[in-house]
């Protein structure tokens, strides 16, 4: 039986991914910076340490007897004073480090479908940085390059309650969100499997027009949607570079980024974004 370190274990995709490797039978181990915060699902743990991979002193030999790491870690709302570079790419080659030093047999990392297209922006510059870390450790890895996940549509079911949606540009670009459960069942075959980049997203291709849409028909609202110019799209993000710092501008950046290009990955799973919607109205 493999022991499997969690790295991530508290955010939305690590829950997932700690359940999965418990249900298929690996012994887990979840790395947390509040242990508090695994009550919802400690009993598909067993093992938990409490510390920050920030803080490389905190995670020493956190490694020791495990043969996989799997890791979460990145900035989804910035806050504590971190930047992009100390968590997705610092973090993360702190867990590095100490897997090297453990003899660990394989690295499991998620990162961002398209990131090489997106090389421009401050989050994804540091998750490739640590991507070009990992490719040369020398440790067996896999690389996930998930989409859009179920939680971060929750945006629009917001925006539907509120009565108006809006979209950049035509609202026509596509994407193919994927439930964290599925995504988990991805991130888990890649303990055992060969492939050292998985590029993955769920099954429904949809236009943001048709996720807004869906969004106002679960929350039996009549549809209003306003499109915004991508001229003011990029004057806005241009404006914001000027005038505030990366951490208040970086997530409007990429979300903004997102929005305006088709974000289209190989089909997987079975969670449908409908079900997710009416689960959280």
């Amino acid at each position: 039986m493999k022991n499997v370190l969690v790295a991530g274990a508290t955010g939305y995709l690590g829950k997932h991914i700690v359940q999965e490797c418990k249900m298929q039978g690996f012994q887990v181990r979840a790395l947390a910076r509040k242990t508090s915060k695994l009550s919802s699902i400690d009993t598909f743990i067993d093992e938990t340490v409490e510390g920050s991979a920030t803080i490389k002193d905190s995670i020493s030999g956190i490694c020791k007897d495990v043969d996989v790491v799997i890791s979460s870690i990145g900035i989804t709302k910035q806050k504590d004073g971190l930047t992009y570079m100390d968590v997705d790419f610092q973090a993360n080659l702190n867990l590095l480090k100490e897997a090297q030093k453990s003899g660990v047999s394989k690295f499991i990392y998620v990162s961002v479908f398209n990131a090489h297209r997106m090389s421009h922006l401050k989050c994804i510059e540091a998750k490739l940085q640590f991507e070009q870390a990992l490719k040369e450790s020398g440790l067996k890895y896999t690389i996930i390059y998930p989409n859009g996940f179920f939680s971060d549509m929750l945006e629009y079911l917001q925006m539907a309650k509120k009565g108006r949606g809006f979209v950049f540009g035509s609202g026509d670009n596509k994407i193919n969100p994927i439930h964290g459960k599925d995504l988990a069942d991805v991130c888990v075959q890649a303990i055992t499997g060969h492939d050292q980049e998985i590029h993955v997203g769920g099954p429904d291709v949809l236009t943001h027009n048709q996720i807004l849409r869906m969004a106002f028909a679960v929350v039996k609202k009549d549809i209003k949607i306003t499109a915004i110019p991508l001229w003011i799209r990029n004057a806005s993000l241009a404006a914001a570079r000027m005038l505030t710092s990366v951490k208040t501008y970086g997530p409007l950046e990429f979300f903004m980024t997102v929005l305006g290009a088709d974000m289209v990955a190989p089909r997987y799973g079975s969670y449908r974004l409908q079900e997710f919607f009416l689960e959280n109205r």
